[in-house]
C-alpha cells in the first residue's frame, strides 16, 4: 500500500477544496468536493462536487456515478468490480440523510464498504439542513476508518456555505 502521510492527506484536501470551488452556490445546499484515491498507489481514480453531475447531486456521489462509468457498471456494481481498497477524501462529513429523498451519501459509502476502507473529512457537516450527522459513526460501525483532516476548517465552511443567506 503507498504511504499516505500527514502532507499526502493535506494534498489530497486541497484537491477537493478546490472541486469545492467549482460547485455553483445557492441558498439550499453545500458546496462539497470530494475524491476517490486508491490506497495501494496513491492514485485519484476519481473526484466530484457538488451539483457537477446532473440532478441534485452531491460530490461524493459524483465521484462514485463517474468511476462507476469508468467501469461499465453502476454505482452499485461498484463493489463488484473495485477490489483494491480506497479511500474517500471529501471536504465535508457525507450526509446522512438528504431533503429531496435521494439515498444519503453515508449509505452510499456504506455500500461500497468492500472497497473503501477510509474516509478523510475537513468538517463536520453543520446542523443548518438536517441537524445532526451521525454519519461518522455509521462508517466506523462499519469498520471503515474516518479521520478528520485538520487545518482547512475555515476555508471549508465559507467556500461550502457561499451563497447562504446570512442569519444575522
Amino acid at each position: 500500500m503507498a504511504s499516505r502521510t500527514e502532507q499526502s492527506h493535506k494534498t489530497s484536501m486541497l484537491h477537493a477544496l478546490a472541486l469545492a470551488k467549482k460547485s455553483p452556490p445557492r441558498p439550499n445546499n453545500f458546496r462539497v468536493g470530494a475524491i476517490l484515491v486508491n490506497l495501494d498507489d496513491g492514485q485519484v481514480v476519481a473526484e466530484g462536487y457538488t451539483l457537477e453531475c446532473e440532478g441534485n447531486t452531491h460530490a461524493e456521489e459524483c465521484c462514485l456515478l463517474k468511476l462507476a462509468e469508468q467501469h461499465g457498471t453502476t454505482e452499485e456494481g461498484l463493489a463488484n468490480v473495485i477490489k483494491t481498497p480506497h479511500a474517500l477524501y471529501t471536504t465535508m462529513e457525507p450526509c446522512f440523510k438528504r431533503l429531496s429523498g435521494k439515498l444519503p451519501c453515508v449509505e452510499r459509502v456504506l455500500r461500497q464498504k468492500s472497497w473503501i476502507k477510509e474516509v478523510y473529512l475537513g468538517v463536520q457537516e453543520p446542523e443548518k439542513f438536517v441537524g445532526q450527522n451521525p454519519g461518522q459513526g455509521m462508517l466506523e460501525s462499519a469498520a471503515i476508518k474516518v479521520t478528520v483532516v485538520p487545518g482547512f476548517e475555515k476555508e471549508i465552511l465559507e467556500v461550502a456555505t457561499a451563497g447562504h443567506v446570512s442569519e444575522s
